[in-house]
């Protein structure tokens, strides 16, 4: 009603994050249907990094709170130094004029201020410490024996806000004394695309066993040389105590088949990553019989998982989270899972990097564990950012970010590690699953430029928009971790990186601001509720990886290809190579234990032996070539595909029969079809060897 009674009050905000954490606003018109403003403000920007101007038109309302008209978002970039520029916008505003000018100022990298407690509050918006309360002396002078420090971006020019305490009287001699500090020049965040040093001396270890396996396995006379070595993965998807007890058996039939030695990795999601745990806690698993390992499993699985919730074990649960609480970890439901998961298996005080001294002589394939990270207020599908979890570190495969593993969770501020706090427990690192309802959304287009960010508009959803992505959008429960990535900024030539653009999935990647500003903590959540895979980091171009063991976990049809298609299709969008997977209708409605996808025209992709989870020549024969009796039938029996299969995601007990039923139609499986294996291996070798000519 005041709309059409008057005419708007607006006023502009005009913010740069990337050169200061305030906004700056404009005077309000009032009362005017084309206002006009003609101010004068000034940012120092860094022209390394991508700085895009926000100019956000509002009407001002007494009442209620200000509406928010639109958002017109401007690349500084596009602006050649010292000469105006006047982009022209749409709707009832003529234009803005912005000119860029050279600056040669230099600015003070870290503030000091030398101070006590908590009578006095400091803040410096944008640095890591936010808000320091200070205690005045008896006498109302602060104390310099002990400097306050505030971190910050350098070319931020943040402001220092005092906030004095009411009804105090101080001496007129109070100082404040500036100094400076030298900030080391080693980050304690590793910035590239490469592998970490501990990865490259792996592989060098790694390569002698998968050499003598392959030698051994296709029955070669010569020795192998290393250019010949194929790099081969085993990527197992998630399915909870389905996947943990198929794991084993599929383990079993590559043990069998010598195949394992020849494999350099092994990534996993969800409940293989259960299995992943406990295998890696003996250094030299893939070295021994995996019989003992299967006999102990099973007890994990098919015991009764009531007693997790004992008045006395909940007491435990109860007393890890709060030293996990003052550890330095915020802490949610979805760290007591983690702790119930820990009990199940009987996984014990374990860590990440305590799996190095399994990997340190090669002796066996190196764990990936994947997840991703999410954000408030986004779906899945809008936002989600592959991270990779190994014995070595941890990072973002997007922006080429890694911490060691055991710095991970602590707390990092532009690269520097700030706060060391002791290193999570595996199981926390467990309990990833959770709820996500995705909500899908058209991606913007990458620009033509592709270092350059389109100007564009936003106009903002209403209430009831807003209302229902919070609904479609929300999540019971985020595993949290310090943010690593804190006071990172996003280069100018980010969208001209290709590796950086391999990734580039999210509707936030042509937003730089919305990179740049990180939140402080990381959202973790299994990287099923995106797509059921872990092959993500197998495909960084670093890894090299010839062929991959692709191992479904996913039950029924049509799930048992689905998460290979959508994995297919992701891949295609992001232009990852990848061999097209072509299934019959008849396939698709009868699949076969394994098949063979490759496209050798190419560079670059693996070949991929896929196999399903499905009982099909099992239920007749009990090993390959060796059919069932009568008597034997039974055995064969193993529903894995309809809605009362007692393997559904959620069931976490198995009868003895079950558990036993399940490990060995997954062994059955893979060694039914080692002659599928053996081609994909032979085809990488020689593939390699025609590479070298």
């Amino acid at each position: 009603l005041q709309s059409l009674l008057s005419h708007s009050d607006c006023y502009v905000n005009l913010s740069l994050p990337t050169a200061t954490c305030e906004k700056i606003q404009t005077k309000t018109v009032n009362d005017c249907r084309n206002p006009v403003w003609n101010e004068t403000f000034y940012f120092r920007i860094q022209s390394q990094i991508k700085n895009v101007l926000e100019l956000s038109v509002y009407d001002e309302d007494v009442v209620t709170q200000d509406d928010h008209l639109f958002t017109v978002y401007f690349d500084v970039a596009k602006l050649p130094l010292g000469e105006r520029k006047t982009p022209k916008y749409f709707l009832k505003f003529d234009h803005v004029s912005i000119i860029l000018q050279s600056d040669n100022n230099k600015v003070l990298c870290v503030l000091f201020l030398f101070p006590s407690g908590k009578d006095l509050s400091l803040t410096v918006k944008g640095s890591y410490e936010g808000t320091q309360d200070l205690t005045l002396g008896p006498d109302a002078i602060i104390s310099p024996s002990f400097p306050t420090k505030f971190h910050y971006v350098k070319y931020m020019e943040p402001t220092l806000n005092v906030m004095l305490p009411k009804k105090k009287r101080y001496n007129a001699n109070a100082c404040v004394c500036p100094s400076h500090c030298s900030c080391p020049q080693d980050l304690d965040v590793r910035i590239g695309y490469d592998l970490c040093a501990e990865e490259k001396d792996f592989l060098c270890k790694r390569k002698k066993y998968v050499a003598a396996a392959l030698k051994n396995v296709l029955q070669l006379e010569e020795d192998l040389q290393d250019h010949e070595i194929p790099v081969v993965a085993i990527m197992t998807t998630g399915g909870g105590m389905r996947s943990f007890t198929t794991t084993y058996g599929s383990l079993l039939g590559l043990k069998k088949l010598n195949v394992l030695d020849c494999a350099t990795y092994l990534s996993g999601l969800s409940g293989t990553t259960w299995t992943m745990s406990r295998l890696y806690k003996d250094a030299y698993w893939s070295q021994k019989d995996l019989d003992e390992k299967i006999r102990e499993a099973q007890k994990c699985a098919t015991k009764c998982k009531m007693s997790c919730f004992s008045m006395e074990r909940m007491k435990y649960f109860n007393q890890q989270l709060c030293q996990r609480k003052q550890e330095g970890y915020r802490t949610s439901f979805i760290d007591l899972w983690g702790l119930i998961i820990e009990y199940m298996l009987h996984d014990g005080n374990h860590k990440l990097s305590d799996q190095r001294e399994a990997v340190k002589e090669g002796q066996n394939p190196l764990p990936i564990y994947v997840a991703v990270n999410v954000r408030d207020k986004y779906s899945t599908l809008d936002f989600k950012e592959w991270v990779e979890f190994t014995p070595y570190e941890v990072g973002f495969l997007k922006y080429g970010a890694f911490v060691r593993t055991e710095d991970f969770g602590s707390e990092f501020f532009n690269g520097r590690l700030l706060r060391r706090l002791p290193e999570t427990r595996i199981c926390y690192l467990h309990a990833f699953p959770l709820l996500v309802s995705p909500c899908t959304e058209e991606e913007p287009m990458l620009p033509t430029r592709p270092h350059e960010v389109k100007t564009h508009m936003l106009t903002p959803e209403g209430p009831f928009s807003s209302a229902l992505r919070d609904a479609l959008t929300d999540r019971l429960s985020v595993a949290q971790y310090h943010n690593f990535l804190k006071g990172f900024q996003v280069h100018n030539d980010y969208l001209g990186n290709e590796k950086f653009c391999r990734w580039k999935d999210t509707v936030l990647d042509m937003s730089p601001n919305q990179l740049s500003e990180q939140p402080d903590l990381l959202g973790m959540v299994d990287a099923g509720f995106f797509i059921n895979t872990s092959c993500p980091p197998l495909l960084r171009l670093e890894r090299k990886v010839d062929v991959i063991l692709h191992l479904s976990y996913s039950a029924g049809s049509p799930f048992s290809t689905r998460p290979l298609d959508q994995a297919c299709k992701y891949y295609a969008d992001q232009k990852i190579p990848f061999p097209k997977v072509f299934l019959s209708e008849e396939d698709r409605k009868n699949l076969k234990e394994c098949y063979l996808f490759q496209d050798s025209e190419t560079p670059g992709s693996p070949i991929v032996v896929f196999f399903p989870l499905v009982n099909d020549t099992f239920q007749y024969y009990k090993a390959p070539g060796m059919k069932r009796c009568c008597s034997e039938m039974e055995g064969g029996k193993v529903d894995v595909t309809s809605c009362t299969s007692p393997y559904n995601t959620f069931s976490v007990r198995y009868t003895d029969e079950n558990y036993h039923q399940l490990v060995n139609l997954s062994e059955y499986n893979i060694l039914n079809n080692a002659h599928l294996i053996l081609q994909a291996l032979r085809t990488a070798v020689e593939q390699k060897r025609q590479h070298k000519k």
